[in-house]
């Protein structure tokens, strides 16, 4: 068979280990995932019930142009749903983003070490070349990063808060990184994580000023739709119709698209999951200090924290049946924020694999 080098050469994306999979392996009734940086609370009563009432609605085709759900993105951004792409997932929209800028082999895409790994493998996918800037302290070094420039690069990625280091950059420092990269290169900021911070709208007026600039959100996160697949991102209309010109027909299912739209309308929820994560968060920090673990200071719904042998320390996880992240960072594991008995009980499990 005659196969493009540049997917020999990948290897498939390794999702966190479900839990019916841990299950069947090791036997386990009870199973803890900390691995994928899911919502503990799942979803809200309201999306719920907007999925009750949209399944009658599965033997017909969705809205392939999404108009419902754009008309709620559009509402609570305040930007105008032409401006708006939705995809299966965000990181449907970062593969779109990847299609439309590179062409060939020569033409370079930068992102940071320690960045998430999607980047590379749709840079490599297409056959492109892959820019990595060092980290500066795991995080992106944006000063790095536009010395990287060159006139082959056509696309940059910048995750903020960043996966899977939690590592968040100030505005600030970002909008000056904006101001100085040529207006060619499309820039993505990458925000599946943004709501944690509650500054959800702070970035969007940047659009006014960047036409190069790419914002992608999820519903994966805080609004807990992991398992319906469904992002979106706002950018200039010019970049969104280049977007919807190579999507998938109807690639937001129906009923991912009435629970986001319900979603949307949940601030009750959205600010529940913000102090769930906030508590968890403070919760795991102190157990990291009370067992002598050094960990990265995390704006996210993880955090990673640096062990001895991570991967003898995953496996003995596992076999306590606690599912947690191994990431490519030299002695560090990623763990998601669960619920405060969760958390109480992953800390219990993490001290008796340490001794």
């Amino acid at each position: 068979m005659n196969i493009c080098e540049s997917i020999l050469s990948l290897s498939p994306y390794r999702g966190g280990k479900p839990i019916s999979e841990l299950q069947r392996e090791l036997g386990l009734d009870e199973v803890v995932k900390l691995a994928s940086n899911e919502n503990p609370l799942f979803v809200s009563d309201k999306v719920r019930t907007a999925i009750e009432q949209s399944i009658s609605g599965i033997g017909r085709y969705p809205d392939g142009n999404g108009f419902e759900l754009k008309q709620a993105i559009s509402k609570y951004l305040s930007v105008s749903a032409e401006h708006i792409t939705i995809g299966n997932g965000s990181n449907d929209i970062l593969e779109l983003l990847a299609r439309i800028s590179v062409c060939c082999a020569s033409d370079e895409v930068v992102f940071s070490q320690y960045a998430f790994v999607v980047y590379s493998l749709v840079t490599k996918a297409l056959g492109a070349r892959a820019v990595v800037t060092p980290a500066n302290d795991f995080s992106h070094d944006l000063d790095a990063m536009l010395l990287a420039i060159t006139d082959n690069t056509k696309l940059i990625f910048i995750a903020n808060p960043n996966n899977p280091t939690g590592t968040l950059l100030e505005d600030s420092t970002v909008y000056a990184f904006l101001s100085k990269v040529p207006s060619s290169i499309i820039v993505v900021l990458d925000q599946a994580y943004v709501e944690y911070l509650n500054t959800a709208t702070a970035t969007i007026s940047w659009l006014q000023e960047f036409d190069n600039l790419v914002i992608t959100r999820t519903f994966s996160k805080a609004y807990g739709l992991a398992g319906l697949r469904v992002g979106y991102s706002v950018s200039s209309s010019e970049i969104a119709d280049y977007l919807n010109r190579i999507r998938q027909p109807f690639n937001v299912n129906h009923i991912a698209q009435s629970a986001a739209i319900a979603a949307l309308a949940d601030e009750d929820f959205l600010q529940k999951s913000i102090l769930c994560n906030k508590q968890g968060l403070l919760q795991l920090t102190n157990g990291f200090r009370a067992l002598g673990l050094p960990y990265i200071p995390s704006s996210a719904n993880f955090i990673a924290v640096k062990v001895d042998e991570p991967s003898v320390i995953y496996q003995a996880l596992l076999k306590k049946g606690f599912i947690v992240r191994p990431v490519e960072m030299p002695n560090y594991l990623r763990i998601s924020i669960g619920t405060k008995n969760e958390n109480t009980a992953f800390l219990d499990a993490l001290k008796l694999v340490l001794i």
